[in-house]
């Protein structure tokens, strides 16, 4: 059974799709570092995403901080972060509860929880619980961002249209893409993204897509090597989040067709401090941070959740048969993931800051 990840800051997710709410447990904060509530609720809202392209079970997310705060600030103790389901609708999967709908945990969650699980919206499973993730990255990223550490994310690729890539020094890019709920960096890409969303949720089919991500203003030095690698600690938390199916570093699969002469990345001098003449690897070597950009892909598959008749078994008739999605689903997830990786990015830095340096080098004092 794990709920819970990190070392030094620990996040533990709770609740269900549509339980009474959902949220979750952050361990390991230092005291005094500062909750910018607007901040959380920007990145709420950047996680429902726009209307015409995102799900219509749409809720105002408001944060209660049942433990470990007062006054804006951190008190040191296990913050409880609480956001109440309220336009949670069970009656809508009562008829999906024993024909499991395809692509979703609904067997798997069946199987490992004997039947007692809650299977409504995906339950536990569900992307619902990204809230509370989104919302405890929301205060890390801010920490972050007063030790000059940002992190930002686009939709690099929508079912065949793609956006522009992150500028080699990407830190411009992250500021651009703070306030839009449709992460793209190129205007006529972002159009065209949208049609097409929009296109499959008129036919009642939805779209998977890429998103890229970048972190600047790392030192070299965070992570270790082998099983705690920079790398593989995203990579854990990064396949946590429903829907993603897919994740490389720099240039990930690409750097199997190049020669090594191709592939390096050759330190050198700039401003005074050792660089790299290229970022191929994606800011890191072997599983630390070398001081350049750290990039990173992921991909989300199309919502498994469409209006189409489709095929699947009847678990207490022990046969074959159809079933029809009802409820109110996304077109598409890849742009409301944009946040989710935002915040869980944040927390392995964060994290990684803490094992490093202490966790009270997380305050800016």
């Amino acid at each position: 059974m794990s709920n819970t990840f990190g070392k030094a800051i620990k996040i533990t997710l709770f609740g269900e799709s549509h339980g009474p709410a959902v949220g979750a447990v952050v361990d390991g904060l230092p005291p005094g570092l500062r909750i910018d509530k607007d901040r959380v609720s920007a990145e709420l809202a950047k996680r429902s995403g726009p209307e015409s392209v995102s799900t219509a079970r749409r809720e105002p997310d408001e944060v209660e901080f049942l433990s470990g705060e007062k006054d804006g600030y951190t008190q040191g103790t296990p913050l409880t972060i609480l956001i109440r389901n309220t336009a949670a609708r069970p009656g809508d999967y009562e008829k999906t509860a024993e024909t499991p709908r395809p692509s979703h945990a609904d067997y798997t969650g069946y199987v490992k929880y004997l039947g007692f699980a809650d299977a409504s919206g995906g339950g536990h499973f569900s992307g619902r619980l990204t809230a509370p993730l989104v919302a405890a990255g929301a205060i890390l990223q801010s920490a972050l961002e007063e030790k000059g550490i940002t992190v930002g994310t686009h939709i690099s690729r929508l079912h065949g249209i793609s956006d522009r890539a992150f500028a080699e020094e990407p830190s411009e890019d992250i500021k651009a893409l703070k306030g839009l709920d449709f992460p793209v960096l190129d205007l006529n890409a972002s159009e065209k993204m949208i049609k097409e969303t929009e296109a499959a949720k008129a036919a009642g089919d939805s779209v998977g897509g890429t998103l890229e991500t970048a972190v600047c203003g790392l030192e070299a030095g965070l992570g270790e090597p082998w099983f705690d690698s920079i790398e593989s600690e995203l990579a854990h938390i990064l396949f946590s989040i429903p829907a993603v199916k897919g994740v490389e570093f720099g240039e990930g699969f690409a750097m199997a067709d190049k020669t090594g002469s191709e592939a390096n990345d050759e330190p050198c001098f700039k401003g005074g401090r050792i660089s790299m003449r290229s970022n191929n690897g994606g800011g890191a070597d072997g599983g630390i941070t070398n001081g350049m950009p750290l990039l990173f892909r992921t991909a989300v598959k199309p919502t498994p959740s469409i209006a189409m008749k489709q095929n699947t078994v009847d678990l207490g008739k022990g046969e074959e048969t159809t079933v029809e999605i009802k409820g109110r689903h996304d077109p598409a997830i890849v742009h409301r993931a944009a946040p989710v990786v935002n915040a869980a990015a944040a927390l392995v830095i964060a994290d990684f800051i803490a094992r490093r340096f202490g966790y009270m080098a997380l305050r800016n004092e």
